[in-house]
C-alpha cells in the first residue's frame, strides 16, 4: 500500500468549503491518513499555497502526530502542545495552529496539504517553522503524500 491522506470534505485537487477559509469559520479539515507504512511512530503534516504574492505562505504545521493516528479531527485546536502528544509549528502568521486559504481577489490559489510518515518524531519543541519541519520530516521520512485544495476570491 502506498501512504495516502484526504479528506472527506472536498475531492483533491477541488474547491476548499469556504468552512475551512478565513471567509468562513476558519476551522482545520478533518483529514484520513491510508496505507500507513510498517514502522510509522509519528507523522508531520504542512500545508502552504506557493501561489502567494508575497513567496510560498504557510498555513499550518503540525508535527508529532502519534503513528497510531489515522485521522485528524476537523477544528484541531491553536493550542502549542495538543492532549495526544502533537505539537504545533508556527505558520506564516507566526501563530500556532490552522489558518485557512485568504487569498487576494483573482486566479484561486493551490492549497498543499502534505503528509509526511516518520520512523521517529521530530522531538522538537512547538514553534518550528515549515522549513524547520519539514527539512527535519524528510529526514526521517519513510513515505510522504499530499492532497490538493484550491480557493479564489472574485
Amino acid at each position: 500500500m502506498v501512504l495516502s491522506i484526504r479528506t472527506p470534505a472536498w475531492k483533491n485537487g477541488e474547491r476548499i468549503p469556504t468552512r475551512f477559509t478565513a471567509d468562513g469559520p476558519d476551522i482545520s479539515p478533518r483529514f484520513e491518513f491510508g496505507g500507513v507504512p510498517v514502522g510509522t511512530r509519528a507523522f508531520a503534516l504542512i500545508c502552504d499555497d506557493p501561489d502567494a504574492p508575497v513567496g510560498t505562505w504557510v498555513h499550518w504545521v503540525l508535527y508529532d502526530i502519534p503513528g497510531t493516528a489515522r485521522s485528524l479531527a476537523e477544528g484541531v485546536p491553536a493550542d502549542p502542545r495538543l492532549a495526544d502528544g502533537s505539537r504545533h509549528g508556527k505558520n506564516s502568521w507566526k501563530k500556532y495552529g490552522y489558518g485557512g486559504p485568504s487569498p487576494p481577489p483573482g486566479k484561486p490559489h493551490r492549497y498543499f496539504f502534505r503528509l509526511y510518515a516518520l520512523r521517529e518524531p521530530l522531538g522538537a519543541e512547538p514553534g518550528l517553522t515549515a522549513a524547520q519541519a519539514e527539512s527535519l520530516a524528510k529526514s526521517r521520512a519513510i513515505e510522504s503524500a499530499q492532497y490538493l485544495g484550491t480557493y479564489g476570491r472574485a
